[in-house]
């Protein structure tokens, strides 16, 4: 039984080093925690409408939840942005009055109507909702402060990022994480409640990194590394459920 499992574990392992040794994503993308650290708010943006825009603009009197993303994305930022739109919707607190929504391009070729659209796009985003283009420098300067690490793919056009929002405090420090593509409304609420009195929340658990670029909507199928962690997963709860089968038999046969 037990070098049965150890088998399983060992192929388990052999999958995962497999897939992560595909070249599909670069390998320094990802999101790391910083908090309690401020971010530069004399950084200058445009907003959807073209209009320059100090960041320091959405900040003094409110916490901001802040998003990296790219408004032309055909793979997960639409989700990711879609999802934070209804969760936000869904708690007592309402954008523009309680909280504001940052949203920052982190492709400096994109435009104000590609913000526009995408605002006009996104449900209960008319009030507090704010989504910024800038050039290379400044949009680098807010990734680094947030821990927010991505690339550009040239050979797809498309911009490797993982899927995160932050929740930061009125005086732009960043108070609270959440991973992933779905956030509770509960919790950022809570997360809401916390920044605008000057709390700081604790680090979060990395979830399985989630990139950007690793599912395609249009075709609903996922990228080869994503696919190998599903196979290496399913191979390894078929073998769980063949120890169990052998013991099953075993212990019916003794029984006999």
């Amino acid at each position: 039984m037990n070098r049965t499992l150890s088998l399983a574990v060992a192929v388990l392992l052999v999958a995962l080093g497999s897939a992560s040794a595909q070249p599909v994503s670069p390998t320094d993308i990802g999101i790391d925690q910083r908090l309690n650290e401020s971010v530069p708010l004399d950084l200058a943006f445009r907003d959807e409408h073209g209009d320059n825009a100090s960041l320091a603009k959405y900040f003094g009197t409110r916490p901001v939840v802040l998003v990296l993303a790219y408004y032309r994305c055909p793979r997960l930022c639409n989700v990711s942005l879609n999802n934070l739109a209804a969760s936000l919707g869904k708690i007592d607190y309402q954008a523009g009055r309680d909280f504001e929504v940052v949203i920052v391009s982190i492709d400096p070729r994109e435009t104000p109507a590609l913000a526009a659209a995408k605002k006009a796009a996104l449900p209960g985003a008319d009030i507090g909702w704010h989504l910024l283009i800038g050039d290379e420098p400044a949009i680098r300067r807010l990734a680094d402060a947030v821990g927010f690490r991505y690339a550009y793919d040239a050979e797809r056009d498309l911009y490797a990022h993982a899927s995160g929002v932050m929740v930061l405090t009125p005086d732009g420090k960043i108070a609270r994480y959440f991973l992933g593509l779905e956030h509770s409304p509960r919790d950022l609420g809570f997360a809401l409640e916390d920044a605008s009195a000057g709390k700081i929340g604790s680090p979060i658990t990395q979830p399985l990194r989630l990139l950007c670029f690793a599912y395609d909507p249009e075709t609903g199928k996922y990228s080869l590394m994503t696919m190998r962690l599903v196979q290496a997963s399913a191979a390894f709860t078929v073998l769980l459920m063949g120890i169990f089968l052998v013991r099953f038999w075993r212990h019916k046969a003794l029984a006999a």
